[in-house]
This record gives structure tokens, C-alpha cells and sequence, in this order.
């Protein structure tokens, strides 16, 4: 029995009612139909010599709230003002008064040096944090702050508007080590909190976020 081959642009099925999952050769990522949902451009904060770049929910800035179940924050070529720090967040339950949310995290990585000298994978215990307020790192706590060295990754969070349950959130991001290291990094955990998280902050561990862009998009 001869196999005919599949058109790359004919397959189509309907898992339910309203939602086909097709295949598109002019797609440039997940598409929509695919995960169920779209992602929606919420809010983007751009970086210059800034201390800290936050988005708080409120009456004049809606960005996390219940309309969506997910948000991700999209991090471009964040670039530190000092050598040898990490890009951070945390979370606030009383819309930025304070950042300073229990959390609970892992935090693993892989890394290789640019002439290929050394690689490795390892847990990072001294990143990770046990019900702890502190600032979570997203990234290696010695990227590089020259001209040509930056970070860039995401933060997805889950259904932070909940009263019910805890948040979590997963990240990762991959930054240019001081040293020339290419450094990925990969961060889990939840907010233990079952308060309602309104405002999310970012910051280096020292120094400013000298440039960079940081975009919010929701998930339905």
C-alpha cells in the first residue's frame, strides 16, 4: 500500500467546535489555534538609566487584573549600568506599595564560554529561595555591562488576579556573562500568597537597567 505524501499546507483537523489547528508556511511562531488562545499586547517599558521598571494595576493602568488567566513579560536587551549584576523581580499584593512577596523557587542553568574552554550544567542553590521576600534573580548575578553584552528572555505568570490559589511563575533567559559565558538560566516557583498580585517590579541587583525593553502581553 503505497504512503502518499501530506501537502505541508493541507492539513487541517477540528479538535472542537470553532477551533481548527492548522499548519501555516507563512507562520512565525505558536500559532493561536494551536495553544488555544492569543496573546494580547498589554504594556512596554523601555529602559534608560532607570532604578526600576514596574507595572502596577490600577483605575488608570489596567495590567493585571482578571481579564486574562496569563500573563508573560517579554525581556529585550537589558543591559546593566554596573558589571557584574543580575536582572531581578518580585511581586506586590497592595498595587507597589511594597514588593515583597513570599516565594518559594528553583533555579538551574547551562553555560558555555565563547572560545569554547568551558561548559557545564549545575543547580544554582545560592539563586534559589525559600519563603523568602527577597528579589528573585532571573539572571546570572555577573552579567557583563559592555556595549555589547545584554540579557533577554520572559516571565510567564499564572492567573495572578486569584484569591483562591498560589502564583506561579516560570522563567528563563539567557545573558552575557562578564567573562564571556553564554549563561541560560531557567526559574520556577509560586508566590505564596493567595492575595491577589497587582504590580510586578524590575530591577538590577546593583546599579540601574541602563537600557533594555520589558513588554507585558496577555494570554486567553
Amino acid at each position: 500500500m503505497a504512503l502518499n505524501k501530506l501537502k505541508f499546507n493541507s492539513l487541517n483537523v477540528t479538535p472542537t467546535a470553532g477551533k481548527t489547528i492548522g499548519f501555516n508556511s507563512s507562520a512565525d511562531g505558536l500559532e493561536a489555534t494551536l495553544s488555544g488562545g492569543s496573546m494580547t499586547f498589554i504594556k512596554k517599558l523601555t529602559a534608560s538609566s532607570s532604578g526600576t521598571l514596574s507595572f502596577v494595576d490600577g483605575s488608570s493602568d489596567v495590567v493585571l487584573d482578571n481579564t486574562y488567566k496569563e500573563y508573560m513579560f517579554i525581556f529585550k536587551d537589558i543591559h546593566p549600568a554596573t558589571n557584574a549584576s543580575a536582572f531581578q523581580f518580585n511581586l506586590s499584593i497592595d498595587s507597589g506599595s511594597n514588593y515583597n512577596v513570599t516565594k518559594t523557587t528553583t533555579n538551574f542553568r547551562a553555560y558555555h564560554k565563547e572560545d569554547g574552554s568551558d561548559a557545564g550544567l549545575d543547580y544554582r542553590t545560592s539563586e534559589d529561595l525559600a519563603q523568602s521576600t527577597s528579589f528573585q534573580n532571573l539572571s546570572n548575578v555577573e552579567m557583563g555591562n559592555g556595549n555589547d553584552e545584554c540579557c533577554g528572555g520572559y516571565l510567564h505568570l499564572f492567573n495572578p488576579s486569584s484569591t483562591t490559589f498560589v502564583k506561579h511563575f516560570l522563567a528563563n533567559t539567557n545573558t552575557y556573562q562578564k567573562d564571556d559565558f553564554s549563561m541560560n538560566h531557567n526559574i520556577a516557583g509560586y508566590a505564596n500568597t493567595t492575595s491577589a498580585v497587582d504590580a510586578v517590579q524590575f530591577k538590577m541587583s546593583s546599579g540601574n537597567i541602563d537600557a533594555g525593553t520589558i513588554t507585558l502581553y496577555g494570554i486567553n
